[in-house]
C-alpha cells in the first residue's frame, strides 16, 4: 500500500492511498463467505456456494463493494499511522479508482490536531483579588446561621415583610381551576422569593382568614408558563424571632462556648473560602495568558459539533431538569439569541484550544497519570455525577471512557505545572504562594482544566456515558 498526504489547511489533510488489489484477498474472501451465509441458490447448500456461482448470480460488483467496505478502515488507519496524524473525527473517503484484479485506489480527507509550538510560559505573571475579611463579612455569615435558628409565633396583626404564613392557593387559567393548582397549608416566608411572583405583594397586609388575587406566570405543573389568577388565603400569621447574639446561642449554634470563638471560626472559614477563591481565579487567569502565547488554529467541523453540543446539554439535561425552555432561560438571563450564539461559539472556541493546548503541554512536560491519581480523579467525578464510585467506575470502563478521564487528570496536571511557573499577585502586590494549599490548587487546576474542555468531542463522550448510567441506575 502506497500512501501520501497533502495539507488543505492547518487542521486539515488528503490522504490520497493506492491499495494493490492482492491486498483486498481476505476481505473479498470475507465478502464471499458473507453472501453465502446471507443467500440460497437451488442445488447447492447453504455456506457451500461457489465463488463463480456468486459472482453470475448476484454480480461481481457485490462483492467488490462488500470487500471495499471492510478493508477501507483499515487501509485508513494504516495511512494514517504510517503518516503519523491525529485525526478528529470521521474521514470524508472517495473511491476515485477501482480496477478489479488491479487496484483500489481512494482519497480522505479528515481533521487533524493541529501542529503547536509552546513557548517558554515561565514569564507569565497575574494579578488576584488579595484575601481580605472584613467585620461586614463576619456579622453576615453570623446573621445567616442565627436565621437558621430563628424560632417563629403566632401573632394577631396583618402580615408583614419576614413574617411566616400559612396559606391556601388556588389557581384558575382561563377561569378555569386546574387539577394541579390547589394547595392547602403552605408555610411560606414573605420576601423569600420562593414561591410565584407577585405573591408578596399579595399577602402583605392580610390578617388570617383574609384573602386576596393577584396574576403569575406558574412556573411548573400542567400549565407551566401560562397565566393564573391565583387566589391566596393566609389561615396564620406567624413572627419570627431571631435568638440573641449572645455566649448561649454559640452553644447552641455550634460547638463553641462563646461568641467571640465562634466568630474567630466564621473568620478562619470565610478566609479559607476566599484563599480557594483565589486559586480558582489564578489559574483561569493564568489559562487565559497561556491561551494568549500560542496559535492555535481550530477545525472548523469540530467547532459546530463542539457548539451543538453545548445546546444540547444545557437545553435537554441543565435546563429540562429544572423545566425551563431556552428561550424562558434566555429571559430571565435577559439575553439575546444572537448574544447566546455569540457567547457559546467563544466558549467553544475557548475549550478546544484549552484541551490542545494542554496535551501538548502533557507531551511536551512528559506527564504521566498513576492509579493513585486517577482512583482520585474518578470519585471526585463519581461524586459531582451524584453516582457512588462503583457506579461511576463501571460505567466508565463499559463504555471504553477510561483513556478520556486519564486525559482530564494529565491536562489538570499540566496546567498546575503552568501556574506553578507563573507569578500570582494580589491586588496588594503581594506574592501569592499557591503551594500552601497544593493539594486543593490540583484539584481546582484538574477542575478548571476539564471544565473548559469538557463538551469536546472526547470529552463529551464521558458526558455521555455518564448520563447512560444515570439512565440505567435511575431505571
Amino acid at each position: 500500500m502506497k500512501s501520501a498526504v497533502e495539507t488543505l489547511n492547518p487542521t486539515r489533510v488528503r490522504l490520497t492511498v493506492e491499495v494493490p488489489f492482492e491486498e483486498l484477498k481476505d476481505s473479498l474472501d470475507a465478502a464471499y463467505q458473507k453472501i453465502n451465509q446471507q443467500v440460497t441458490v437451488k442445488g447447492f447448500r447453504k455456506g457451500k456456494i461457489p465463488a463463480r456461482v456468486i459472482d453470475q448470480r448476484f454480480g461481481r460488483g457485490a462483492v467488490l463493494e462488500e470487500a471495499v467496505n471492510d478493508a477501507l478502515p483499515k487501509f485508513y488507519t494504516e495511512a494514517v499511522n504510517e503518516a503519523e496524524l491525529t485525526p478528529l473525527g470521521q474521514p470524508e473517503v472517495d473511491i476515485t479508482e477501482l480496477k478489479d484484479g488491479e487496484t483500489l485506489n481512494f482519497t480522505a480527507e479528515v481533521d487533524i490536531r493541529p501542529a503547536l509550538e509552546i513557548p517558554d510560559y515561565s514569564g507569565i505573571e497575574v494579578e488576584v483579588d488579595a484575601i481580605e475579611v472584613s467585620d461586614e463579612d463576619v456579622e453576615k455569615s453570623v446573621e445567616q446561621l442565627r436565621e437558621r435558628f430563628a424560632s417563629t409565633s403566632p401573632v394577631e396583626r396583618a402580615a408583614e415583610d419576614g413574617d411566616v404564613v400559612t396559606i391556601d392557593l388556588e389557581a384558575k387559567v382561563d377561569g378555569e381551576i386546574l387539577e394541579d393548582g390547589v394547595a392547602s397549608g403552605v408555610s411560606y416566608t414573605i420576601g423569600s422569593g420562593e414561591l410565584l411572583d407577585g405573591i408578596d405583594e399579595a399577602v402583605k397586609g392580610l390578617s388570617a382568614g383574609e384573602e386576596g388575587t393577584f396574576t403569575s406566570e406558574l412556573k411548573g405543573g400542567s400549565a407551566a408558563g401560562r397565566e393564573a389568577e391565583v387566589t391566596v388565603k393566609v389561615t396564620q400569621v406567624a413572627a419570627r424571632e431571631l435568638p440573641e447574639l449572645d455566649d448561649d446561642f454559640a452553644q447552641l449554634a455550634s460547638e463553641f462556648d462563646t461568641l467571640d470563638e465562634l466568630k474567630a471560626d466564621s473568620t478562619k472559614r470565610l478566609a479559607d473560602m476566599k484563599q480557594y477563591d483565589q486559586a480558582t481565579q489564578a489559574q483561569e487567569r493564568v489559562l487565559d495568558k497561556l491561551l494568549e502565547l500560542v496559535e492555535v488554529p481550530v477545525p472548523e467541523k469540530l467547532l459546530e459539533d463542539e457548539v451543538n453540543t453545548r445546546k444540547h446539554n444545557l437545553e435537554h439535561h441543565q435546563l429540562g431538569q429544572m423545566g425551563l425552555t431556552l428561550d424562558k432561560y434566555l429571559e430571565i438571563q435577559g439575553k439575546t439569541a444572537e448574544e447566546f450564539e455569540t457567547e457559546t461559539r467563544e466558549a467553544a472556541v475557548k475549550g478546544i484550544k484549552t484541551q490542545f493546548v494542554l496535551d501538548e503541554l502533557v507531551k511536551k512536560e512528559n506527564l504521566g497519570v498513576n492509579q493513585e491519581e486517577l482512583t482520585e480523579h474518578l470519585m471526585r467525578r463519581a461524586a459531582s455525577s451524584g453516582m457512588s464510585p462503583d457506579q461511576f467506575a463501571q460505567a466508565v470502563v463499559e463504555g471504553g471512557q477510561v483513556p478520556l478521564l486519564v486525559g482530564e487528570v494529565a491536562r489538570g496536571k499540566a496546567l498546575a505545572a503552568v501556574v506553578e511557573a507563573a507569578t500570582v499577585k494580589d491586588t496588594n502586590g503581594e506574592i501569592v504562594d499557591l503551594d500552601d494549599e497544593e493539594e486543593e490548587a490540583e484539584e481546582t487546576t484538574e477542575a478548571a482544566a476539564t471544565t473548559e474542555a469538557a463538551a469536546t468531542t472526547e470529552a463529551a463522550a464521558t458526558t455521555e456515558v455518564t448520563e447512560a448510567a444515570e439512565e440505567k441506575t435511575e431505571g
